[in-house]
């Protein structure tokens, strides 16, 4: 059998056929690329991080084991212990995985050690500090990064984990301080309010805390100001982080100079696409932007993408290497010292160069990390001279990145990069196992044939990604293949140059933003097309694998048998439903929307939603940001939205909402004037009312026969929704209603009593009134409140009257979202509990 270090590539082979332990030919290092990546995936899957010690004692028995073998394999006369073949591929393979998952998890605890104590949360701490990013401007103000130099709170110093996640708000309400125009190295004392990282958690939707502990953040908080507090004071502008200062001057100034001569309020949505493509800064793209940008297909240029990263490295090199070649045949020292290093060396080495420089620059996000890495590898197995398989090129670049950043494994992003580069080695591949024609050929036929090869390319990348981004967001643009095609080469080179030659020619911006509008016009025409995107339910991840499978079967350079093969492989990807009540039955998922209602109601074939959640800030909302994913996710269409009452943590998202689903009937109390009601069919909810769905049983009881213009407490005015199946099991969605209203309710005889009840008015201690608790005999009640909301919600009081009564008590900022079944009307299912990672913290309530 062949010995594991022995290799049919050039540049590897060693005395008398045998290699040292060390030498790592492609097949081992195929062996440990592929054990680097199982134990960073076997690490990643852990609901909760083991004790630090026993990381440490496993991590060093794997140390020893592998220094063990080295020691052995290399001492003349113990070839008893050299293992060959898969035998020692595996062992290989092994250690990899046992080191790997050591180092990282020793990585994760220290991380996790270093958290803000929960006993802090909520104190008005002094800290001083470096402002170390370059903020980011919003609607409410601004959020920045902070590294703590010194904090303390009544006197008492505390070491602050680092850096915080810090907003200022412009407005300086509820005793926030208005906010200056922060400049990244700036040295500020101020008060901050910490807290502990807590994202809102649903199926399908964004983990927010793993994208801040992936970043190192372990504590977020405001910026305060008030009685007894210090004002926010500028110290010193310091040397720090220089880059970040430039990207921040650079940011500033294409702003400036492509909103000259606009009026104040008045925006240019080009100068987002802009400001992203040359400083990184997403943010500056409008939502509605991204909306036609995800639709089309063509997000992944509207950012610095790896595909930006590449073709500047390669220009980079194209340039590099003609300089370096022209500059050897020049006589003296200067030329000698070109003709001693090869060009293509040093061109692949000031390539990379040049793409590292760009993206620390722009930010060093984590897709500039993985393209840098990618480019770091293939640079050095040049250099070394090493031509191996394209498999192992491609498992190297995955461990590579991986080892530096393990979470990235868990982000949409390196899973599309990654099988995009897996999917052109395969099919490159084949292409060059094409023979193709000797003869020289006229310039217009290399055209065509480099024409050919990009639209061959595209339409590989989009038919076996396809199923890869249902999978993992729920819909894929079907007018992806035209857009792109258009959109690569407009963008990559026409758009990204102009914006970046900007920096010297300021000019320039302008031509930037008209040929950004110019693609806007080609992409909400082609977004615009019926049928611009194909959405289903998230299929589970066999489907998904099936699916990738399948899409590269018919993409690739394979006879047309095996490709045919491909396409029943995609079927469960493209067409799969996820399962539904049974007729009769109905389930609720209470979402996991902050500070605010949002309850999604499922029968056998409809689907409604009862209020909309919170408006977190003038550019985001919880029916963009929660409920849309969420539902995509279900493939899930509403049918109808009721509203209860008009206070914005009830109907922030409602917009986007009946947006995206037109069809959707309104229910609600608002009034004749409110602009969710202007232009749009609508039926007042009131007692009385009701419908059957599927054999459910949908009932008002609430609000009376009482005006349903504006009140001064618009809680009072709640619509109550009463769930019933066919088994006689029901639901109770109350909204804000307060203890008025509980008791002419309770009064008046209404059918109230429920197994699974929405607490008023989140908790509040203005409601849930004994009677009504009483009445209603819940055995499930669901509290949707924000993590530390400054109402305090729900109420310790109100706690404690429902646990009296032996229930199920769930809060969504412990739970995430609950869901809940009508056929098992003991059960809830808390997403933090279905899907438990350890970098989410655990809550008590």
């Amino acid at each position: 059998m062949p010995q594991l270090w022995s290799t049919d590539v050039p540049g590897h082979s060693s005395p008398g056929g045998q290699s040292s332990f060390w030498r790592l030919p492609w097949r081992g290092c195929m062996a440990a690329s592929l054990g680097v990546l199982a134990g960073t995936a076997l690490q990643l899957q852990q609901a909760r991080l083991w004790p630090l010690v026993d990381v440490v004692w496993v991590g060093l028995a794997g140390l020893v084991l592998s220094l063990g073998m080295a020691w052995l394999g290399d001492r003349p006369g113990r070839r008893a212990v050299r293992l060959s073949g898969v035998g020692a591929w595996v062992l290989v393979w092994l250690l990899a995985l046992v080191l790997t998952w050591a180092q990282l998890g020793i990585r994760a605890a220290l991380l996790r050690d270093s958290a803000l104590p929960e006993a802090w949360e909520g104190l008005d701490i002094e800290v001083i500090g470096r402002v170390s990013a370059m903020p980011q401007r919003l609607a409410w103000g601004q959020r920045f990064l902070l590294v703590p130099e010194s904090a303390q709170w009544a006197g008492q110093a505390l070491a602050l984990p680092s850096p915080l996640w810090l907003g200022w708000s412009g407005a300086g309400d509820g005793g926030e301080a208005a906010a200056p125009a922060l400049v990244a190295g700036e040295r500020w004392r101020f008060s901050v309010r910490l807290k502990r990282v807590h994202g809102a958690l649903n199926p399908g939707g964004f983990d927010h805390e793993l994208w801040l502990w992936e970043q190192g953040v372990l504590a977020t908080g405001q910026v305060r100001a008030g009685p007894g507090l210090p004002l926010p004071e500028r110290l010193v502008a310091t040397a720090a982080y220089p880059v970040e200062r430039w990207r921040q001057r650079v940011r500033d100034a294409i702003w400036r100079h492509l909103l000259q001569g606009v009026p104040e309020g008045g925006s240019v949505r080009q100068a987002g696409v802009v400001v992203a493509l040359v400083t990184g800064d997403q943010r500056a793209i409008e939502r509605a932007d991204w909306q036609v940008f995800r639709s089309t297909g063509v997000a992944h240029l509207m950012s610095i993408s790896g595909l930006h990263i590449t073709l500047l490295a390669w220009l980079a090199s194209r340039a590099i290497q003609a300089l370096w070649r022209q500059t050897a045949r020049w006589p003296g020292a200067l030329g000698r010292v070109c003709l001693r290093w090869p060009a293509p060396w040093v061109a692949s080495l000031g390539g990379l160069l040049v793409a590292l420089s760009y993206s620390v620059f722009c930010g060093w996000g984590v897709p500039a990390q993985r393209t840098v890495g990618m480019l770091a590898v293939l640079t050095c197995l040049r250099a070394a001279g090493l031509r191996w398989p394209w498999q192992q090129t491609w498992a190297l670049m995955a461990a590579v990145v991986v080892l530096w950043d393990p979470w990235a494994w868990l982000q949409p992003g390196f899973w599309l990069s990654f099988v995009a580069v897996g999917v052109l080695f395969v099919t490159d591949a084949g292409a060059k196992g094409r023979a193709l024609p000797q003869e020289p050929v006229s310039a217009w036929l290399q055209a065509w044939r480099a024409v050919a090869a990009l639209l061959r390319e595209q339409w590989v990348l989009t038919l076996a990604l396809a199923p890869l981004t249902l999978w993992l967001f729920g819909q894929v643009s079907v007018v992806g293949l035209v857009a792109n095609l258009f959109a690569i080469p407009w963008v990559t080179g026409v758009v990204t140059p102009l914006a970046l030659l900007g920096c010297l020619l300021p000019p320039l911006w302008d031509a930037a933003a008209w040929a950004v509008q110019g693609l806007a016009v080609v992409l909400v025409w082609l977004a615009a097309w019926p049928g611009a995107t194909w959405s289903v339910a998230a299929p589970p991840l066999w489907a998904g694998a099936v699916g990738l499978l399948g899409g590269v079967m018919c993409a690739g350079p394979w006879p047309g048998a095996w490709r045919l093969l491909g396409v029943p492989l995609l079927l469960p990807v493209l067409f799969w439903q996820a399962q539904r009540p049974d007729w009769g039955r109905f389930e609720l998922l209470a979402a996991d929307v902050g500070q605010g209602n949002a309850v999604i109601v499922r029968t056998a074939q409809h689907t409604l939603v009862y209020d909309a959640g919170s408006r977190y800030s003038p550019d985001s909302d919880a029916g963009d940001r929660v409920l849309l994913p969420l539902l995509r996710a279900a493939g899930e269409t509403p049918d109808r939205l009721v509203l209860s009452h008009r206070d914005t943590d009830h109907t922030g998202g409602a917009r986007a909402l009946l947006s995206a689903f037109p069809q959707m009937t309104l229910w609600s109390s608002l009034a004749p004037d409110h602009p969710l009601r202007l232009g749009r069919e609508h039926t007042a909810c009131g007692t009385g009312q009701g419908w059957q769905w599927d054999g459910v049983h949908f009932a008002f009881s609430h609000p009376g026969a009482v005006a349903l213009g504006p009140e001064p407490r618009p809680n009072a005015l709640s619509c109550v929704l009463r769930v019933q199946d066919a088994h006689g099991v029901a639901a109770l969605l109350p909204g804000d209603i307060e203890a008025a209203q509980e008791l002419a309710l309770v009064g008046q005889g209404a059918a109230l009593a429920a197994d699974w009840l929405l607490v008023p008015h989140h908790g509040s201690k203005t409601s849930s009134t004994p009677a009504f608790v009483a009445a209603v005999a819940p055995r499930v009640a669901v509290v949707q409140a924000g993590y530390r909301n400054r109402f305090a919600h729900p109420a310790p009081e109100v706690r404690e009257r429902y646990l009296t009564r032996e229930l199920r008590w769930v809060e969504t900022p412990v739970c995430g979202a609950a869901l809940w079944r009508s056929q098992q009307p003991d059960t809830v299912q808390c997403e933090r509990e279905h899907r438990p990672r350890y970098w989410h913290w655990p809550l008590h309530p």
